[in-house]
């Protein structure tokens, strides 16, 4: 006989409190009825869970190695509700998006939501992640979009033009910099950027190694918001998306300075695992954002 899911959920809030009763009080059950629940599982098991004492529950190493396991198994069945879900109230479809940290602080949050309105049955599920991450999760098949700078590796996937996206250095209103600025010129100052993992990161690190000169990172953290934090503390200058940098830096006080190197303009990119027809839902999704995109640009030449 297979252990039920409200045995295993009992068993967690026992082994978490160390307490009978108040883990049956939070199962809205006895103690009697909660006390012969663990039993049970002890029976199914074939091994004890707990060292009853006076002053409450003590796991075994056979306790311990269960509540791990039975914390997997509760988080799988609360993912597999949440999945079924999505395709409740009406959704015919559902598409997972992963948008590298630029697009989600930048553009793709609000191209995203123009598209729901116009398609009430796709049920769109929206995460932020790195590039690479994004790329990785696409080719295991467990997301349908993934919205990627360039620079990553992109092999076997089928990309297509989506925004640009141009650097700018963060720097506090004191220091002696240009309107624009050259990365050289950021390789003599103190920089906070993005934990090592980021595209980004890696990008500046490579146009260092260039230039054969040394970047000297002092702060990492793992986002935007952070890094103009550290930058309003004097900590260094920080390099963001412009557009991403503006919204934070702003109610700051820091000062926002295009970087002239022609690397500095990105181009992002919507990848998918194979090529996708314009009459399904991705492919309706995917127009989408063409659109928003080339809309975007006419304005930017039309200012």
């Amino acid at each position: 006989m297979l252990p039920d899911l409200d045995s295993l959920a009992l068993f967690v809030k026992a082994a978490e409190t160390r307490n009978l009763t108040r883990a049956a009080e939070s199962s809205f059950i006895t103690v009697p009825a909660a006390s012969r629940r663990l039993s049970l599982l002890e029976h199914q098991f074939k091994a004890q869970l707990f060292e009853r004492h006076s002053r409450g529950l003590e796991l075994t190493a056979a306790g311990d190695r269960l509540l791990l396991l039975a914390r997997e198994v509760l988080a799988a069945v609360h993912h597999m509700r949440a999945e079924m879900t999505n395709y409740g109230a009406g959704h015919t479809a559902v598409l997972r998006i992963h948008g590298n940290t630029s697009a989600m602080a930048q553009f793709l949050p609000a191209d995203i939501a123009s598209f729901q309105p116009q398609h009430p049955d796709i049920r769109l599920v929206l995460e932020e992640c790195w590039s690479a991450d994004a790329i990785r999760k696409l080719r295991s098949g467990d997301i349908d979009l993934g919205v990627v700078v360039e620079g990553v590796d992109t092999a076997g996937l089928v990309c297509l033009p989506y925004r640009q996206d141009q650097l700018a250095a963060v720097a506090p209103p004191g220091v002696d910099l240009p309107a624009t600025v050259s990365f050289a010129d950021l390789l003599e100052h103190d920089l906070v950027g993005l934990e090592g993992g980021s595209t980004l990161t890696r990008l500046l690190e490579s146009h260092a190694t260039e230039l054969l000169k040394p970047m000297a990172l002092r702060v990492q953290v793992r986002s935007f918001e952070a890094v103009c934090r550290a930058v309003e503390a004097g900590l260094g200058i920080g390099v963001l998306p412009m557009q991403a940098a503006r919204g934070t830096a702003q109610s700051m006080n820091l000062r926002v300075l295009p970087i002239s190197d022609a690397w500095a303009s990105r181009q992002m990119l919507l990848c998918t695992r194979t090529a996708v027809a314009s009459d399904t839902p991705l492919g309706a999704l995917l127009g989408h954002l063409q659109r928003c995109a080339a809309r975007a640009g006419a304005e930017a030449v039309a200012a």
